[in-house]
């Protein structure tokens, strides 16, 4: 039986979707170990109280191929030392599905990384569609002074790794204040290149 179509209004202003099926939070505490500056982290959880850095609403009809979830980001301006509010990021457990982001407000960026390691970056902004291929590691950063709010979609069955990045000891830059109200990379120190064995057995999981 065909599922009757459906819609919903998206709330800029709160980062709300009419019609939701579930929503998550991520505060503060939930992002520790993923900043350089570990101890910035921690002092501002703790004087904060925890605040919430990004919350997500989604509608999931259902985890059947040809589907899609979709949904609405709010995230939260701010830094921790000098490294921008970030979201955690993944790849796709069936790493071979893509993803859609759609900017409604703000100055954000998705930080993109490749298996094998190389970065990119696109700006997003009211009206900017950022498309993340397959086999993109991903990850949503606010650069801006006022809350990102994006809308995004991606295949039902997609699924969410966020062990990549753990295992690699985060994404291999950071991004940074530039001082001059932009932002730079920066390399990140800890971070472990995957071997060409994993990166292969990825890849060939999906040819």
């Amino acid at each position: 039986m065909i599922r009757e179509p459906f819609g919903g209004v998206v709330d800029v202003a709160s980062g709300g979707l009419g019609g939701k099926t579930g929503r998550y939070e991520k505060k503060l505490s939930d992002l520790a170990g993923l900043y350089l500056d570990a101890q910035a982290h921690e002092d501002m959880t703790r004087s904060l109280g925890d605040p919430l850095v990004y919350a997500v609403e989604d509608f999931r009809p259902g985890a059947q191929t040809g589907d899609l979830i979709y949904g609405v980001t709010r995230m939260v301006p701010g830094k921790i030392g000098n490294e921008y509010f970030l979201t955690r990021g993944h790849i796709h457990a069936k790493a071979d599905r893509p993803e859609i982001y759609y900017g409604q407000q703000g100055k954000g960026l998705m930080q993109l990384e490749s298996p094998e390691g190389e970065t990119r970056i696109i700006e997003i902004g009211p009206q900017t569609i950022c498309y993340v291929p397959p086999f993109w590691i991903h990850r949503s950063i606010n650069v801006g002074d006022g809350d990102l709010v994006m809308v995004f979609a991606y295949p039902s069955d997609s699924g969410q790794d966020y062990g990549i990045i753990e295992r690699a000891n985060g994404m291999r830059h950071r991004v940074m204040d530039d001082g001059k109200g932009g932002w730079q990379l920066a390399d990140n120190a800890d971070y472990r290149p995957r071997d060409a064995e994993t990166v292969a057995a990825l890849l060939r999981d999906y040819a």
